[in-house]
């Protein structure tokens, strides 16, 4: 706010108007539309009450409007969920950041009389953290009971404090963030608004429109639907005229049209930068505030993992929150299903569409139906019903289950989705007990269990025929660049160790899974490797443009009867192209003929491709170079990730309806218009592997291992998924390697262990309390042994009018998948820039309302996150700085397709680690001990000199080695006498007798067993050149295209927060 900083006169104890944003109802109702999530319709609301509006923390008054935001990143907001505290502006003279350095802030109260500091009022029972040294404007003398803290001495002026408020138990970490000198102190320093912040803080200098929009913003910010935003409208009576007796007022509220002055916006070419603060900050200089004492993901990980050590999960609670997934856990299924299966952004929902309206936390589940389990865990059971089949509710189709209530003696049940009350079949009637519950309660799965499997009749299946088993095609580019790069040779030898390996039903003695062999250039030469001939005989089909598959005896295989002429053909497959010249491919044929065969085989069943270049030969799907850097941070750029339509559109509905997937594994030395070739494999519950100039040297074991995992991984095909919901709510978006002919099938040619589908939902109705709310995921499927079946998975959530409940059950990982989702789905519609200020606006309106509803009255400075949510903004920083969402020429756009299109089908550990990579030290690890060493935070003030450090994010690993790492460390690792000797692109290390290496190789080992993608390690030395390439994964420090730190970030949103609350 302009001049004066939070002066403390009256004590905090009574919410000021003007002060921390607790006047009459944010403003008055706001006319924009409110963002729904990307693509959701603009809803308005209306203007809430404007007295009373002090309500007990956590009520939520329906149909409060949304704070309005403004959309820059301006300098210092906060994000959901980081202890955030209020820092300078990213501000030039680098005005660094607060005072001294702070215990951690795992450390809780501590006794001990507070120095004055600016608390809370409603610190009722809270356990304040050291966040950072305090503030000291008088103590609080609300009646409140508060904790004493024991805080650094009270700081110079201008630090940033920070406090973890606990609330009903529920901690809500506070930080004030640097701000103006103390009521004690003369008024002359700016609050934290960015320097050059003179008009009101909430918009931009560049931005004369309404707060919400940007400049460029035409639409709202992130539908692609509904009207133009309109500028807020001018306060009403509950506005933010008067400031309260002594409280700042905050200046320059005079509200010029559309919220008066201007900001600070990003600073022209900088992707989501941060308005920097060249000028001087008024006041006095900022101390530098310790990066402990922002809430971090590491210690968050850790704190949990100690939390359910050795703990058995049972499902049987509803809305139960489950460890995250960076936490070792075993499940035990008592009626919910596992969360491994389904995840959810929030395990209670807010009980109407207003609460959620309010509080923006977008209501998700992630689904990943055929999630491994470990050896521990019983595998799911299997239901036979026989003829009959399963048992389903009659109006709403829902599957026997949990919540179905039995009634009348048990010869009716009541379903828990519709209510419907249905008949018990003659063959299924049993007695209840004195509790109302059936005798055969834990005899039947789908009674006392939350995931478990039918056997499907002959009305599951296609023309009401038995599936036959499905098959897998390997169809080789022979072209000129795979043949010298040395890649045909080293698929075909591989393939033939590969195929011992292909997924079996257990107990079976051999893969019931047919195979089939292609090679391409620019036409295509079919294999048949019939059992009884000598040798493979080659059929070639010239004309692509009416693709059929020449021979149907002989094609498809079963690969132990076959073997000898399919070794044969291995042998041959290389040298019979030794000599190509032809560099010209051809690329939608080749799926064609896999459909076709597939078709005529009828079965179901995934195509391999292993492709080079961009298919330039004439055919149908030819593609011609349009990547357009110029492109880049214009409206268009857009258009570089949109696929080709036409041609490879009918070929992903083809493959769908087929239940062909495909899987592609591209080597391209140049552009290939990825967006383009990978959109079958997005659609079809495929994987695309990418290697960039591939060399067998240093690639080929990378590419393999992907190859060994693909070809291995359980899966399950020609899927149909549906989502069913109890009343009140229902699915209404799917995100995943999906497709979709209706609004409510989820169509997925294969779908194997590492594939999630993201839902999100929306209500209907009203929610109740007592009911809680339910959701089953019914996934109908073909084994690999040709068998139909149906896989459920049923989970039950809370419902609360509590806002605060909601808050305290999310699951900040779930939120960020959901998040990098619809952001990567976005960018199909919108400028980048639009769906970046979406994620902002989006995280300071999460905790806004989090501030104003559930947290108790505090100075406007601090930052208070609710504590499931503290390391909410670490994520969406990192998100906005990865390379689909930062808009920097000098990113590929077949790369940055590549990461857009893969994030869609992963799951939540997938996200988590992706956006917060482990960065683990080995130079001071215990070489005896079993353990994974613990993480540190993803920081260059994290790495020393003389430490070695692997890093990994499921796609990329480092090994970083520091300038003085010890002699003897290197010589035991790489067997060099020192750095210096060190061969630049070594992918692997030497495999070394001595505990070091075993324990650093073993390390490396595990890690790449237990990703879903193979890894490529890169050693790199501090300084040299590719360690650039490394730091990038550093993802709390500012990034190589502009982008902003966590801390500057953290700052960003505080502000963003504070005007919205103002």
């Amino acid at each position: 706010m302009s001049q004066q900083g939070y002066v403390a006169t009256p004590p905090y104890s009574q919410a000021q108007p003007g002060m921390g944003g607790y006047q009459g109802g944010f403003g008055s109702g706001l006319a924009q539309p409110l963002y729904g999530h990307y693509g959701g319709p603009p809803q308005a609301f209306t203007p809430p009450p404007t007295a009373g509006m002090m309500k007990s923390p956590v009520s939520s008054a329906a149909g409060m409007p949304p704070p309005p935001v403004s959309s820059q990143f301006n300098a210092n907001v906060q994000q959901n969920g980081a202890h955030s505290q209020r820092y300078p502006a990213p501000a030039a003279a680098s005005a660094s950041y607060g005072g001294p350095p702070q215990s951690p802030y795992n450390s809780m109260a501590s006794p001990g009389p507070p120095p004055a500091q600016q608390l809370t009022n409603q610190m009722s029972a809270m356990n304040l953290g050291n966040y950072g040294p305090m503030q000291s404007p008088p103590p609080p003398t609300s009646s409140v009971g508060q904790q004493s803290f024991q805080m650094s001495p009270p700081p110079a002026m201008g630090q940033p404090q920070m406090l973890t408020g606990q609330r009903s138990s529920h901690m809500s970490p506070q930080m004030s963030l640097p701000q103006s000198p103390l009521a004690s102190m003369p008024m002359t320093g700016q609050p934290i608004a960015s320097p050059q912040m003179a008009g009101p803080p909430m918009g931009n200098p560049q931005m004369s429109g309404p707060p919400m929009g940007n400049p460029q913003m035409a639409g709202p910010p992130m539908g692609n639907m509904g009207g133009p935003f309109h500028g807020t409208p001018p306060l009403g009576p509950g506005g933010f005229q008067q400031p309260g007796p002594g409280a700042a007022s905050p200046q320059g509220y005079q509200q010029g049209g559309q919220f008066g002055g201007h900001m600070p916006g990003p600073q022209p070419g900088m992707p989501g930068a941060f308005p920097g603060a060249p000028a001087a900050m008024a006041g006095p200089p900022q101390k530098k505030l310790d990066p402990d004492s922002i809430p971090s993901i590491t210690q968050v990980i850790e704190d949990d993992k100690v939390k359910h050590v050795g703990q058995v999960l049972s499902t049987n609670i509803r809305g139960q929150v489950p460890p995250l997934v960076t936490t070792d856990f075993t499940v035990q299924d008592q009626g919910n299903a596992s969360p491994r299966f389904m995840r959810c952004t929030t395990y209670t929902l807010p009980c109407t569409a207003d609460l959620a309206k309010q509080c923006q936390v977008p209501l998700a589940s992630i689904i990943k139906p055929f999630a491994s389990l470990p050896k521990n865990e019983t595998p799911l059971y299997v239901v036979n019903h026989g003829e009959t089949g399963p048992i389903r509710c009659n109006r709403c189709k829902a599957y026997m289950c949990p919540y179905m209530q039995f009634i009348d003696g048990g010869r009716r049940y009541q379903c828990g989705f519709c209510n419907c009350v249905n008949e018990v079949p003659v063959f299924y009637f049993q007695h209840l007990d004195h509790m109302g519950r059936r005798v055969d309660f834990y005899e039947r799965p789908e009674l006392s269990l939350g995931s478990y499997e039918f056997v499907a009749t002959m009305d599951y299946c296609k023309n009401n025929k038995p599936p036959n088993p499905p098959a897998y095609i390997f169809m080789i580019d022979v072209s000129y660049n795979n043949i010298k790069s040395g890649l045909v040779k080293v698929i075909c030898n591989e393939l033939k160790s590969l195929l011992e390996k292909l997924p079996r039903e257990q107990g079976a003695e051999s893969s019931a899974i047919k195979v089939g062999f292609v090679t391409y250039n620019k036409v295509l030469h079919f294999y048949n490797v019939k059992s009884s001939l000598a040798q493979p005989q080659m059929m070639v089909v010239s004309d692509t443009a009416e693709m059929f598959v020449p021979l149907l005896d002989g094609f498809l295989v079963n690969y132990h009867d076959s073997r000898a002429v399919i070794y044969n053909l291995l042998d041959q497959i290389p040298d019979m192209f030794a000599d190509t010249n032809e560099s010209e491919t051809v690329f939608a044929p080749v799926i064609q003929a896999g459909v076709e065969a597939f078709k005529a085989a009828e079965c179901s069943g995934k195509l391999f491709i292993f492709h080079s270049s961009m298919p330039t030969a004439e055919a149908p799907g030819k593609l011609k170079n349009r990547d357009d850097k110029k492109l880049v941070n214009t409206e268009k750029e857009k258009t570089l990730f949109q696929p080709h339509k036409g041609v490879y559109e009918q070929l992903s509905k083809d493959c769908v309806a087929q239940g062909c997937c495909v899987d592609l594994f591209i080597f391209p030395s140049q552009y290939v218009d990825l967006a383009t070739m990978a959109d079958v494999p997005s659609h079809t519950g495929g994987s695309t592997y990418m290697y960039n100039n591939f060399q067998v040297e240093t690639d080929g074991e990378h590419f393999l291992r992907d190859l060994r995992k693909d070809v291995q991984k359980s899966v399950g095909f020609d899927a149909v998924m549906r989502v069913r919901t109890s009343t009140g709510f229902r699915a209404t978006d799917f995100f995943g390697a999906i497709h979709m002919n209706n609004t409510t099938d989820i169509e997925m040619a294969a779908v194997d262990c590492d594939k999630a589908v993201t839902v999100e939902f929306k209500h209907d109705d009203a929610l109740s309390e007592e009911t809680g709310a339910f959701i089953q995921c019914a996934l109908l499927y073909t084994t690999i042994n040709g068998q139909r079946r149906l896989r459920i998975h049923n989970l039950s959530l809370n419902c609360s009018s509590q806002l605060l409940e909601l808050y305290k059950s999310c699951e900040t990982d779930s939120l960020i998948n959901f998040f990098a989702k619809s952001a990567y789905r976005a960018m199909l519609t919108q400028p980048l820039k639009n769906v970046r200020d979406i994620l902002v606006n989006q995280t300071a309106h999460m905790l806004a309302c989090y501030r104003k509803n559930c947290a108790s009255p505090s100075a406007a400075s601090q930052l208070i996150l609710p504590d499931a949510m503290k390391v909410f903004p670490v994520y969406i920083n990192s998100l906005m700085k990865t390379a689909p969402l930062m808009g920097s020429s000098d990113l590929s756009t077949d790369d940055r397709a590549h990461q857009r299109l893969s994030v869609q089908a992963m799951g939540v550990e997938d996200t988590q680690l992706l956006l917060y990579p482990h960065l683990i030290p080995l130079h001071n690890m215990d070489v005896s001990s079993e353990a994974l060493p613990a993480s540190v935070r993803c920081s260059e003030e994290r790495l020393t000199d003389s430490g070695m450090f692997l890093l990994e994010n499921g796609h990329s690993m480092f090994l970083w080695l520091g300038q003085a790492s010890p002699p003897d460390l290197i010589q035991s690792l790489f067997n060099v006498p020192s750095l210096a000797h060190l061969q630049g692109h070594m992918c692997a290390l030497p495999e070394l007798d001595n505990p070091l290496s075993k324990k650093v190789r073993s390390i490396i080992s595990g890690l790449l067993e237990k990703r879903p993608n193979s890894m490529k390690l890169q050693v790199v030395r501090q300084k040299d050149k590719p360690e650039m390439l490394f730091r990038q994964f550093l993802v709390e420090d500012k990034g190589l295209h502009g982008s902003s730190s966590y801390m500057d970030f953290l700052c960003y949103v505080h502000r963003e927060i504070r005007q919205l609350l103002t």
